[in-house]
């Protein structure tokens, strides 16, 4: 029964609201937009509220609207020098990062190696297994870095002209 009384209210409060917008300038020039009529203020008509994303899209330009015929045009020779460039970069990037590679292998090789380990009150080591966790994890995530960044740099490379 409860049920049957909550749901014309339920439904009620289901219908699209819309609310009066007004605008007022005051003496300095500020704007403001309110709910509620003010002294001065004038009520906006914005139409009905869309719920469409196609109205909330600019319109499209046509190409000779947008100035494509007039863009600049780059000569072959110049391109050509700037994807050598672009090629000479990647592939100082992709040296180096093959560097780093081969250095952050080494490290998470020693780090493996070298378990962390501390000195307890009565005077006996103990492995720190936690630490050694993480030093070995950050070493791994290091590594896995320079490995995507390796394949990206060849990626990037082949599909160079």
């Amino acid at each position: 029964m409860k049920i049957r009384n909550g749901l014309p209210l339920l439904l009620f409060f289901a219908l699209p609201v819309q609310a009066d917008i007004y605008k007022s300038v005051d003496a300095d020039g500020h704007v403001t937009y309110s709910s509620t009529p003010a002294k001065g203020s004038k009520r906006l008509d914005l139409g009905p509220a869309s719920t469409s994303r196609a109205a909330e899209s600019p319109p499209r330009r046509s190409t000779s609207e947008s100035g494509a015929e007039n863009f600049p045009r780059v000569d072959r020779a110049t391109q050509q020098n700037r994807d050598d460039v672009r090629r000479r970069i990647l592939e100082e990037e992709l040296a180096t990062e093959q560097k780093l590679l081969v250095q952050s292998k080494q490290y998470l090789k020693d780090g493996k190696d070298n378990p962390e380990v501390f000195r307890g009150k009565d005077g006996k080591t103990y492995r720190n297994v936690a630490k050694y966790e993480e030093k070995v994890r950050n070493l791994t995530d290091e590594v896995e870095l320079h490995q995507r960044n390796i394949e990206a740099l060849q990626t990037e490379l082949s599909r160079l002209k």
